[in-house]
């Protein structure tokens, strides 16, 4: 068989399939309009902020800590805590200070500001 003639026939099934009357064709007029109310919009950061907050000390909060606010977290403090050490992490945008523990991947503490060390009780 000659390219030229498959690519003739290629063409030809092309033109039945896309012009039968049998299938609708989507427009602009005929596509179903979706409705500006039925996109969810997520948590807020205060929101966010309450979440980890409540679920503080628990396997998977520090995952849901880089999940909410992966690039916006800058290291500014190691102390002591934890299962060895702890990183403060500080949200500038939220004003917020997360105490991290990254051997059990946990937040042990949320304290509002800049906190460069928190109370020895608070990450232990």
């Amino acid at each position: 068989m000659k390219l030229a003639t498959l690519l003739t026939g290629v063409a030809m099934v092309g033109l039945v399939t896309v012009g039968s009357p049998g299938l609708p064709l989507l427009t602009a007029t005929t596509r179903p309009a979706i409705a500006a109310d039925t996109k969810q919009a997520g948590p807020t950061a205060s929101e966010k902020i309450a979440l980890i907050t409540k679920n503080k000390g628990q396997i998977g909060s520090g995952d849901q800590l880089r999940r909410f606010f992966y690039g916006d977290l800058e290291p500014i403090g190691i102390q002591v805590g934890g299962a060895g050490h702890v990183v403060n992490l500080y949200n500038k945008a939220h004003n917020v200070t997360f105490a991290y523990c990254s051997t059990f991947d946990v937040v042990v503490a949320v304290k509002s500001g800049k906190v460069v060390a928190f109370a020895p009780t608070e990450v232990k």
